[in-house]
């Protein structure tokens, strides 16, 4: 008999000019002095000093943070950590890409916790430790269409010390408020709105590919590719298109809602690549797909067929969505292997056995051993799309 446990994410503000509603919900929140947290590249932006003064005249006593990194790693929650006890705040609203949201709520996490962040780490049952009482109210304002992590009860942190990206975990790291506003992604440059909005394709992609049963994780799935189809093109081709925005945005959402059914040897991978290289992590699952696809392919026909219905595609099998996949990414000129990006496989052992060991590989369609993924990322490297 088919047994699931299954939970599904927070309330959501979405459509334009919903930012303005931050204030209100700090407010019901009980959020008097908020640290708002996004990275360096948009600490200058207007609607970041709008947020900011917003808050601050309805008298609540708000401070920005964005010392963040691309890939953000322990230094900076500590940072940000340091933050919010130097100005004893009691709320935090993350704003920006995946980075910043990732850093936002491991900040509100650990901040006033007696054990440090790693002792946090998804193994067994560490989420456990958490004093709960001590968990800060997060908002979560995304200004890209990728990650998800709006709608996630975990953040994917650097570990310099062990050069591994480690998942953050406890259920009320699950933001309380999402405001999906369009106009704060109608900025985001064509090579990021691709890379990210690959980056939502790849979450649905591998939870509909992943073998536990989520019936519920399937089907919005499914419905997230096809959004991610019909929009993601016109967002990269006119970034001002407010519907094509709207929708990537409740597309990335809806990934990272169904990736709670799993993901797979595209997420082992760019994990582990992304902690040795600090590469975009929308990039490299973009370049990824269609060799871990193919490499999972006598698991996953008949999901793939069911999606190029669901796509409406000429050829309904799997050749048929690996076809759309590589016009898909050949259209918004995504790289086709690794060494585009600089990444030539002098270190295949080692992220072969990284990519065994992270959390994601125990979704994937089939157990890859370290010399499979040792292949599977020498394909990639070399643009080599073996079976």
């Amino acid at each position: 008999m088919l047994k699931g446990t299954w939970n599904y994410p927070s309330h959501i503000e979405a459509g334009s000019n919903s930012l303005d509603s931050c204030v209100e919900h700090c407010m019901a929140l009980g959020i008097r002095r908020p640290m708002v947290v996004c990275d360096p590249g948009l600490k200058d932006f207007d609607f970041i000093e709008t947020l900011v003064q917003s808050l601050k005249g309805s008298e609540l006593d708000a401070c920005l943070f964005s010392q963040i990194q691309a890939n953000p790693n322990g230094d900076n929650v500590s940072a940000g950590i340091a933050q919010v006890k130097q100005n004893r705040c009691d709320g935090v609203i993350g704003i920006g890409g995946g980075s910043s949201l990732d850093a936002a709520k491991a900040i509100a996490l650990a901040a006033f916790q007696s054990r440090e962040l790693w002792d946090f780490e998804d193994v067994g049952n560490n989420w456990k430790r958490v004093q709960e009482d001590k968990v800060l109210p997060c908002i979560a304002i995304p200004t890209t269409a990728g990650t998800g992590s709006e709608v996630g009860r975990a953040s994917v942190i650097t570990n310099q010390e062990r050069q591994v990206k480690t998942i953050i975990f406890h259920p009320l790291m699950l933001p309380k408020v999402v405001i999906l506003d369009p106009l704060l992604s109608v900025g985001l440059p064509p090579k990021l709105t691709a890379a990210t909005g690959m980056d939502a394709l790849s979450h649905s992609l591998e939870a509909l590919c992943s073998p536990s049963y989520h019936p519920m994780a399937e089907a919005i799935a499914l419905e997230g590719i096809r959004m991610v189809a019909d929009y993601l093109p016109r967002a990269f081709s006119n970034g001002q298109d407010i519907d094509a925005r709207m929708q990537m945005l409740v597309a990335s959402s809806m990934g990272a809602t169904a990736f709670q059914k799993g993901l797979g040897a595209m997420h082992a991978l760019a994990h582990s690549l992304g902690a040795l290289h600090n590469a975009h992590h929308g990039m490299l699952n973009a370049i990824l797909m269609p060799y871990v696809l193919v490499a999972n392919k006598s698991q996953i026909q008949e999901k793939m067929a069911r999606l190029a219905r669901q796509l409406d595609l000429s050829d309904q099998s799997f050749d048929g969505v690996l076809t759309w996949i590589l016009e898909l990414r050949k259209s918004l000129s995504i790289p086709h292997a690794l060494s585009e990006i600089g990444i030539d496989g002098t270190d295949a052992e080692r992220i072969a056995q990284m990519s065994v060991n992270d959390p994601s590989a125990g979704g994937n369609p089939i157990l890859f051993s370290a010399e499979q993924y040792q292949q599977l990322y020498m394909n990639a490297v070399n643009g080599e799309l073996i079976p």
